[in-house]
């Protein structure tokens, strides 16, 4: 994945790509599917509603600069949808802060093959917007050593 800072750059519409994707799907499963977020979903989203819009914009105008702003927010989404994961799958963990309104956060709408829940998914796309903005980051720092 060769950044190229003149022209189109794949990690970061991979990464725009990946945010909406898990933007759209987080929409079907409340709007259409009609499951109720639960707290610690919501602050999922917080984390990457935002990104969608960011690195819209970064890929439109090819400005690999604000990985400095995706970076952080989708490192903190991920840590939030991994103790999340953990509510939901490690017996025990759910109790240590349970969610006082609305749908328990352990809640498991889907588990898809015993262990794919959508705080998995939400991870997932934290995960690699990650891998991709320290990519982008890389290949800047190629980019600019040449």
């Amino acid at each position: 994945m060769e950044s190229n800072t003149k022209g189109f750059n794949l990690p970061l519409y991979l990464a725009w790509i990946v945010s909406v994707i898990a933007t759209l799907g987080s929409l079907y499963f409340s709007e259409i599917k009609e499951f109720i977020p639960c707290e610690l979903c919501w602050f999922q989203r917080i984390f990457m509603y935002p990104l969608a819009v960011i690195l819209g914009i970064a890929a439109f105008y090819n400005e690999i600069k604000l990985k400095k702003y995706v970076l952080p927010l989708s490192l903190l989404g991920g840590l939030i949808s991994i103790y999340h994961y953990m509510e939901q799958k490690i017996p025990g963990f759910a109790g240590i802060k349970p969610c006082v309104q609305g749908v328990p956060c352990n809640t498991q709408y889907i588990n898809w093959f015993g262990f794919i829940t959508i705080p998995f998914l939400a991870l997932t796309a934290f995960t690699v917007i990650s891998i991709l903005m320290i990519i982008l980051h890389v290949n800047d720092q190629k980019s600019t050593n040449k």
